[in-house]
């Protein structure tokens, strides 16, 4: 038995030191002082001193490793003990390499395939317990929206960059909330325009219900043999942009 580790960090990867701090506080204001979540990049460490984890490159795979809570790209901010595997290091070694070939980088999504889904992924394969639900609360909570928009015919538009991606979630929340708070004054077109309350709502509404989902993975196997280590040979991939 191996103890797997999630590893969380704040995403403060923005050349806008504006933009970081106001991910900065909506992390502290909405995880640590509410307990819905935040925007959060996260990797898992098991055997060995790295961490495992997702994220952008335009051609081959988007996996990648660093050392433990040393990815120079965000604010590190806590580890997770998510249980013990019964994997050997032989049948670790083959996970990573099949997840390699199967998250290629340019399939990043910010919403739908990002650094926590990886990690969910992972997890499940060594049967372990996925992520706690407020990790991704915020993709998953977005990417429900994005289907809501859709059927209105408002296009939620993805930004080139996740951080942008980020932010602009994070200020249509803080937008959403505001409007919800604005009882005494009827809803107008010009006020829609601020923010798009029936949009945020719906949001909002969808980060409160989405809750941590149990683990249904099954103990992997550890007589697998493995030749060679993707924890020891395996070069950590430099990425310009990742979550």
């Amino acid at each position: 038995m191996r103890e797997v580790v999630l590893h969380v960090y704040d995403v403060t990867n923005s050349d806008s030191e504006k933009t970081n701090n106001t991910i900065l506080q909506i992390n502290r204001i909405f995880k640590d002082r509410i307990g819905l979540g935040g925007i959060f990049h996260s990797a898992v460490q098991v055997y060995g001193e790295e961490e495992w984890s997702f994220g952008f490159c335009e051609n081959g795979s988007g996996v990648f490793s660093c050392p433990i809570g040393k990815n120079p790209m965000y604010t590190y901010r806590e580890r997770i003990v998510l249980g013990e595997t019964e994997c050997s290091i032989a049948t670790v070694n083959r996970i990573l390499r099949e997840l390699s070939r199967e998250w290629p980088g340019h399939s990043y999504d910010l919403l739908s395939r990002n650094c926590n889904h990886f990690c969910d992924v992972l997890c499940e394969r060594l049967g372990v317990p996925k992520l706690p639900g407020w990790v991704n609360r915020f993709a998953n909570a977005g990417d429900t929206a994005v289907v809501v928009a859709e059927n209105t015919a408002v296009k939620f538009r993805q930004a080139k960059t996740e951080i942008v991606n980020a932010s602009r979630v994070a200020y249509r929340f803080m937008a959403g909330l505001a409007s919800k708070n604005q009882t005494s004054q009827p809803e107008s077109p010009s006020n829609q325009t601020r923010g798009g309350p029936t949009f945020q709502g719906t949001w909002f509404k969808n980060i409160i219900s989405a809750g941590a989902k149990p683990s249904s993975s099954e103990s992997t196997s550890s007589h697998d043999t493995g030749d060679g280590s993707p924890l020891q040979n395996q070069k950590s991939a430099e990425q310009s942009t990742r979550l």
